[in-house]
């Protein structure tokens, strides 16, 4: 329980630093994150479970990483991460899940993923904010990647990029799970050479 404190609190910290630095207060966060003011506040107050889709929505609004979010502080100059010491923040009726291994630092981060999809489950994403490039790397299994309406298959010792500002949809295929590592490359932030 101490850990999802801990958790929630620096959540809390980071959704109210972004929005202040972007200026926006909890009424216009909520319009264009499409979530509402009560969860907001009781966010901000380290209070409540948001889900992975609320996450997504609030860092694409405030032009972050998901893990910029939910990060406490720095921790120094390399950072190891192992798949356990990390909670999923997607899990699939069947077993399939997504864990945000970390995201890197600077200018232009990128979020570093590993998926896990079981036969014939699928996890269908919003399109993110323009210039956020997605890249998944099958390592076992087999996928099928919808981006916009067209299907993509996606072997174990392939890689797939695109531009993820449209719907997309990853699903499980074949007959045993499948493994990725997925990244995103999100856009510089404000103030950021491009």
């Amino acid at each position: 329980m101490t850990e999802t404190g801990t958790a929630l609190r620096a959540l809390a910290q980071n959704v109210r630093a972004a929005r202040t630095r972007a200026g926006l207060s909890l009424d216009e966060l909520g319009r264009r994150a499409q979530v509402s003011k009560g969860a907001l506040v009781g966010l901000e107050r380290a209070q409540g479970n948001p889900n992975f889709a609320t996450l997504v929505r609030l860092a694409d609004t405030l032009g972050i990483s998901v893990s910029a979010l939910m990060e406490g502080p720095a921790e120094g100059r390399v950072r190891v991460v192992t798949a356990d010491a990390v909670t999923p923040l997607w899990t699939g009726a069947r077993g399939s899940e997504a864990r945000l291994m970390l995201t890197t630092s600077g200018a232009a981060p990128v979020e570093v993923w590993r998926w896990r999809l079981e036969p014939d489950e699928e996890y269908p994403s919003h399109p993110h904010q323009a210039g956020v490039v997605e890249t998944v790397s099958v390592t076992s299994g087999r996928m099928t990647l919808v981006v916009d309406g067209t299907e993509y298959p996606v072997e174990a010792g392939q890689t797939a990029t695109f531009d993820a500002d449209t719907p997309h949809t990853y699903r499980g295929t074949g007959p045993e799970a499948c493994d990725l590592i997925m990244t995103v490359h999100l856009p510089p932030g404000p103030g950021s050479a491009a």
